[in-house]
């Protein structure tokens, strides 16, 4: 497989995953988080009743590896061409920084106190006041979801336009004579001859 053609498959692979990282996001930020923290601490005890068999933390994870994996892949892909690389690395640093430190940071201990801890561990206010900071730090995962996802596409966009001009500029740099044609190509010219 030729280094172009993988290219294009990895950086495919990453806008697609960064995409479904950042509409997963959104989706949760329209769907599920009214029903989760718009009436804490009740709504934390049915989040706990209703997500038994799966819920975000395993979809994300897994989904987020993907997108930091074929990032890496993109910028060795791409090492070459210094401004495709910055364009990925860029996209792969926001993501990791708001995707996944920033979650291990503020979110997981935020997740911890409102669903991991035994119900009534916690006052309700205290529970109310950490639903509303988990909802407020959300924005920055969501802001970061869709950087990552702009930059990524971004560099599709160049690397695609790259590619195509690349066959085109071979072809007018050494042009073929039309099948069936008797005469040869003028080294000198560039232009077809008869014999």
């Amino acid at each position: 497989m030729s280094r172009t053609k993988l290219t294009w498959i990895v950086l495919i692979a990453l806008v697609w995953t960064a995409m479904l990282s950042f509409g997963g996001v959104a989706a949760e930020t329209v769907m599920l988080y009214p029903n989760i923290f718009g009436d804490a601490p009740a709504s934390l005890d049915r989040t706990r009743e209703f997500m038994v068999m799966s819920g975000p933390s395993d979809y994300f994870p897994p989904l987020g590896a993907t997108v930091v994996l074929s990032s890496v892949a993109a910028v060795l892909l791409t090492w070459r061409d210094q401004r495709l690389r910055w364009w990925i690395a860029s996209g792969a640093v926001v993501f990791v920084a708001c995707e996944f430190l920033f979650s291990v940071v503020f979110f997981w201990p935020r997740n911890e106190i409102m669903f991991v801890d035994p119900v009534g561990t916690h006052s309700p206010e205290y529970l109310r006041q950490v639903a509303e900071e988990f909802v407020a730090g959300h924005w920055v995962r969501l802001a970061g979801g869709a950087v990552t996802a702009a930059l990524a596409f971004t560099a599709l966009l160049h690397f695609s336009r790259d590619t195509a001009r690349t066959p085109a500029a071979h072809r007018a740099a050494s042009p073929v004579p039309a099948s069936g044609s008797a005469g040869h190509v003028d080294s000198g010219t560039g232009r077809s001859t008869e014999n």
